[in-house]
């Protein structure tokens, strides 16, 4: 599975860094996020899930 969170910010018209601030995390995680370097927790999903008003779905796609 691969995290759409750059496709999903941008369509939100937030910037990284204003969701990053909202999540608690440095704006690099959520680069990595959606460079796939790193794995995002259920709870973080979430959240992130809620500030860009999607599902918990939307933030996945097959690969």
């Amino acid at each position: 599975m691969k995290l759409r969170v750059d496709d999903l910010i941008k369509k939100s018209g937030y910037k990284k860094q204003y969701v990053a601030a909202k999540m608690g995390v440095n704006k690099d995680t959520i680069t990595n996020w959606s460079k796939n370097k790193s794995m995002i927790r259920l709870d973080q999903a979430v959240k992130l899930s809620k500030i860009l008003n999607c599902k918990l779905e939307d933030l996945y796609e097959e690969e």
